[in-house]
């Protein structure tokens, strides 16, 4: 009711209606405020754990960056493309979370301290896992003065293609042995060489094979 004892129409007169480009505005803004509100609740909540869980949490992403970043820098040099290209965005991902978690925090003694603990111990773990994947192959060089013949039939006999080249050493002759294997069997043609003769001098360095060649399946 107004002063003059009119009523109220129950439906506002069309005439007097929002715009329409207003209204798009605003429903454009309202799922911008729920975001802002969800990310001050993270921040709140991540703000309120216990400052031991906090830097635990650092220090575990940061070990989980390097180890991926050590990894990948190692399927770079394999040229393992896709490799590279996965481990590159989850690392930027945790990147960002862990370094603005730091940032955020530069007065926190303990979080700067679990940055860079995170950082020295995944590279060491990235090791150990790229290690323990054994991805590529391996050109393993072995010389021996006497038994060159017996090593390379026992390595024909387990599979592995060998190339044999006769050679002169510091007290004469010498054969050398060259065996490309998958880096998974490094350990196992070491241990064939070295039964055979264990003065046998074994060097091992990764290769990237170009073009046919024979490898054990």
């Amino acid at each position: 009711m107004v002063g003059n004892g009119q009523r109220i129409a129950a439906h506002p007169d069309p005439s007097i209606q929002p715009h329409p480009h207003a209204q798009r505005i605003h429903q454009r803004l309202l799922p911008a405020c729920h975001q802002g509100s969800r990310r001050e609740e993270i921040m709140d909540f991540l703000s309120g754990l216990n400052p031991w869980i906090y830097a635990l949490v650092i220090f575990l992403l940061r070990v989980c960056d390097m180890s991926m970043d050590t990894i990948r820098v190692l399927f770079v040099v394999r040229g393992k493309k896709l490799f590279v290209f996965m481990l590159g965005f989850l690392q930027a991902v945790i990147f960002v979370v862990a370094i603005s978690s730091v940032l955020t925090k530069m007065g926190n003694v303990l979080n700067v301290l679990a940055y860079a603990l995170g950082f020295a111990t995944g590279n060491v773990v990235g090791m150990l896992i790229e290690n323990r994947l054994a991805i590529g192959h391996t050109l393993v060089t072995i010389i021996s003065s006497t038994r060159g013949a017996n090593i390379a039939e026992r390595l024909r006999a387990s599979g592995y293609a060998v190339t044999e080249i006769s050679g002169r050493g510091k007290d004469g002759t010498v054969f050398e042995l060259h065996a490309s294997v998958t880096r998974r069997d490094v350990d196992l043609v070491e241990t064939i060489v070295l039964e055979t003769d264990p003065h046998a001098f074994v060097t091992a360095e990764d290769i990237r094979p170009v073009r046919r060649g024979f490898f054990r399946a």
